[in-house]
């Protein structure tokens, strides 16, 4: 790897004084629109200006002017923010002693950016999907929604562009959308933009940058790898063998995150932590708060502030992976995935979204059953996270229910869950429920625990009132779907009337679930 990482960097260098736009600008591409301003950027002769213009119907409507820097011989303008639409021309013009040099990009539009990131969950193609064939006969009624994807690059320094591209700037065809197993385009990606473009109507830029089998501390700088303890300790990064992505930290960053810092985007969507479930995985509820702080703060300052400083970052909690537990591990993950709160956005992570996945189990996958086919239903929940958070879309339910109280009656053995939504049953259920009995009332959270099934007993619009027969002494704590496989396919017991599922959670007296006792 450090061969070709000198290649790479060699490479850069030798043609750094070739005019020419950053690798990932190009033909049919989407630029962010207003309030931002689109970043455009590449390479060129040092100290030689640089001219960039807007054009469309042959018609200048905006120029821009830029010096190439002498150190990292580039160039960086912000076009003054623009209306959704198109099609425009970008032209770069480079002034110099020799003759001058023109770039062009044609059918350029102006729309949302949202970057797609994360491992193989991600990584699955539109052709791995259930209904593959149909979704991808449909890819032509969206020429508006554009694609891009970026090559499996690792590197130990941080690159300034990327080194390789997959997929180019391209108009979405059932060849680009289904190329082959986990490499592009995305699924989930594919069709949360799809959504959002069926909202809003206007052009979509899809930027995917994923590898299959990653840990989060690969996607991570040194910044939050120093804030969650994990610097100096390389054995922290040795991945089970199962594990087929780059160990060590920081190499994702350093090779397909940091190169797109100056691009101006709207949001990310993330779908990541079935590594983590294997490693580190007590540190994902600080390592992924402190990811996507680290990366607004990054990619707000790649792009001369023109993307928020707190932009919309959605992200898929676990689905399934074996019937039979054989520890808690995906449950732990999928708590931390909220920074231990159980929902989204919350204090720790705010303007964030979620769509949970417990519920789409995939036994009979071919891909495996870690790898579930219904990417539908994913990134719909996404996207209506995303217009409530990203784009405010008032009294939109994104999110399923979630438990406001719980009242344990000691006398009569029961225990009633308050949720803040009405509720939609589908059955009852005898163990999705379980208590944690302890002779002492106040149990903290690193001593071990007696979980015994509470049996849900009834339902109202409301509230769920389970039984605690096992439970002899006090109950302290609280969990729904603390298991790797919870329930069926979308036939977990609680959803809300928009058929969205309530989340996992374990809660005490100490934890965000209000707790009373008669």
């Amino acid at each position: 790897m450090a061969a070709y990482l000198l290649l790479v960097l060699t490479l850069a260098s030798a043609e750094g004084v070739t005019f020419r736009f950053a690798s990932y600008y190009g033909d049919h591409m989407v630029l962010q629109k207003k309030p931002a301003g689109a970043v455009v950027w590449g390479y060129g002769e040092a100290g030689a200006n640089v001219t960039v213009s807007l054009s469309k119907d042959s018609k200048v409507i905006m120029k821009k002017m830029a010096q190439v820097e002498e150190h990292s011989e580039t160039w960086k303008v912000v076009l003054a923010p623009m209306d959704h639409g198109g099609p425009y021309s970008v032209m770069a013009e480079q002034h110099s002693r020799e003759e001058p040099k023109n770039l062009m990009l044609q059918d350029i539009y102006f729309g949302d950016v949202w970057l797609c990131s994360g491992q193989s969950n991600m990584e699955m193609t539109v052709s791995q999907i259930i209904n593959a064939s149909k979704e991808l006969s449909e890819a032509p009624l969206y020429p508006y929604v554009r694609v891009f994807t970026a090559s499996l690059i690792q590197s130990e320094v941080e690159l300034q562009d990327l080194a390789k591209i997959d997929l180019e700037w391209s108009i979405p065809t059932a060849e680009n959308l289904g190329h082959g197993n986990f490499s592009y385009f995305s699924a989930v990606c594919w069709l949360f933009g799809r959504h959002l473009y069926e909202t809003l109507r206007y052009p979509i830029g899809l930027v995917e940058s994923s590898w299959g089998g990653t840990c989060i501390e690969a996607w991570s700088s040194g910044r939050v790898l120093q804030e969650c303890g994990l610097t100096g300790d390389t054995t922290r990064f040795l991945l089970p063998t199962l594990l087929s992505g780059p160990e060590m930290p920081s190499v994702l960053w350093n090779a397909m995150i940091h190169p797109l810092l100056n691009m101006s985007l709207t949001g990310v969507i993330w779908y990541q932590g079935e590594s983590n479930a294997f490693m580190n995985t007590d540190l994902y509820n600080c390592t992924f708060p402190a990811l996507i702080a680290d990366w607004r703060s990054a990619f707000h300052a790649g792009s001369d502030g023109q993307t928020q400083p707190l932009f919309p970052f959605g992200f898929v909690q676990l689905s399934t992976v074996r019937r039979q537990d054989r520890d808690d591990r995906f449950p732990r993950i999928r708590w931390h995935q909220t920074a231990d709160y159980g929902y989204a956005p919350n204090k720790r992570m705010p303007n964030t979204f979620m769509a949970v996945a417990v519920d789409l189990c995939d036994e009979h996958s071919p891909y495996g059953s870690i790898h579930p086919r219904d990417k539908q239903n994913v990134a719909y929940r996404l996207h209506l996270g995303a217009r409530a958070v990203a784009y405010g879309e008032k009294g939109l339910v994104f999110q399923g229910p979630y438990p406001t109280k719980v009242v344990v009656d000691g006398a009569r053995g029961l225990i009633n869950v308050t949720y803040g939504q009405e509720l939609l049953l589908l059955l009852m259920h005898d163990r999705i429920f379980e208590v944690c009995c302890s002779h002492r009332p106040q149990l903290s959270a690193q001593e071990p625990c007696q979980w015994v099934p509470a049996p849900m007993v009834s339902a109202s619009s409301h509230t769920v009132t389970l039984s605690s027969p096992g439970c002899r002494d006090a109950v302290t704590r609280l969990r729904y779907a603390w298991a790797e496989w919870p329930c069926e396919y979308r036939q977990c017991p609680l959803y809300n009337k928009q058929l969205l599922p309530a989340p996992p959670f374990v809660s005490d007296s100490a934890l965000r679930t209000g707790w009373a006792n008669c």
